[in-house]
């Protein structure tokens, strides 16, 4: 090993003594454990159970939407960012929890009465390829695709004029994704909507979702098979706008981002939300 210079204005002075990699040898000891059989999942709060235990922090330049789909995707939680408005950070845990899903709760739907120009809007804004239009019941009266649209000139015509809408392919509440699957093969399809015994538009499942299922078999996931999705709130006078807003649109949990957890305002922002928001799990404190 080199002698370590401790002589006045050194690093060792200031550091004490330092070790390179070639100084260390770690011996490795006997285990019987596989690697296959090792389980890293942990809880998060007393509902919801991440498979790595990893989070990510809720700053702007860290968390938004898409970090936040990558890491539960594999297992973890992104908490988003509050540097936004609450319509956008509502719209953002949206987002996450459309992007991957066994059943879409909350599809992206049209009216019957919408135009061309309003679906290519909303499918570049959401990264869809299709939308199952409704009547004001929102009653499933057609589908539109990419292929609907692809030679369409006239942005200003309805969806009704343009949309599939005879023979539709619709699976019954309670389908599970295995035989979802089986009906999406048989009939070449990629977007099956779920509807009830009335016709009303209940959800929709995708081949894209199900092979993300295959793909992301550790993903973090809620009880609807959405992927988990946090948000930092803080102590503002909009709380518990923001709160109910997030909650709303579905959010997994709360992050009351303070740079110090252990003050008067947080414990009574935490209070006052545990309160107002009996089913919230909420964290107290910054990630």
């Amino acid at each position: 090993m080199a002698t370590i210079n401790k002589a006045p204005g050194s690093s060792a002075k200031f550091f004490g003594e330092g070790l390179t990699f070639d100084d260390v040898l770690l011996m490795p000891a006997y285990s019987e454990v596989l690697p296959r059989d090792v389980n890293i999942g942990t809880r998060l709060t007393k509902s919801i159970t991440l498979n790595i235990p990893m989070l990510s922090a809720a700053m702007d330049t860290v968390t938004e939407a898409a970090l936040a789909i990558a890491l539960a995707r594999e297992g973890g939680l992104g908490i988003l960012h509050k540097n936004m408005s609450i319509e956008h950070q509502a719209a953002q845990v949206r987002k996450v929890k459309r992007s991957e899903s066994g059943l879409i709760l909350d599809p992206v739907t049209l009216l019957v009465d919408a135009t061309i120009s309003d679906a290519l809007r909303l499918m570049k804004e959401n990264r869809i390829g299709g939308i199952p239009i409704v009547d004001t019941n929102q009653k499933l009266v057609g589908i539109l695709t990419n292929r609907d649209l692809r030679f369409e000139e006239n942005f200003q015509r309805k969806v009704s004029e343009v949309m599939t809408k005879e023979n539709l392919i619709t699976a019954p509440e309670g389908t599970d994704l295995k035989k979802a699957q089986s009906i999406l093969r048989k009939y070449k399809i990629e977007k099956l909507p779920v509807v009830s015994r009335a016709g009303i538009l209940k959800g929709l499942i995708t081949y894209r979702d199900i092979l993300q299922v295959h793909n992301h078999p550790y993903a973090a996931k809620d009880i609807y098979g959405r992927l988990l999705s946090g948000a930092g709130v803080g102590i503002t006078k909009d709380i518990q706008e923001r709160v109910d807003a997030l909650q709303h649109v579905g959010v997994d949990v709360i992050c009351l981002d303070s740079a110090h957890g252990h003050t008067k305002g947080v414990i009574q922002a935490l209070k006052k939300i545990k309160s107002n928001f009996k089913n919230v799990q909420v964290i107290a404190g910054n990630v």
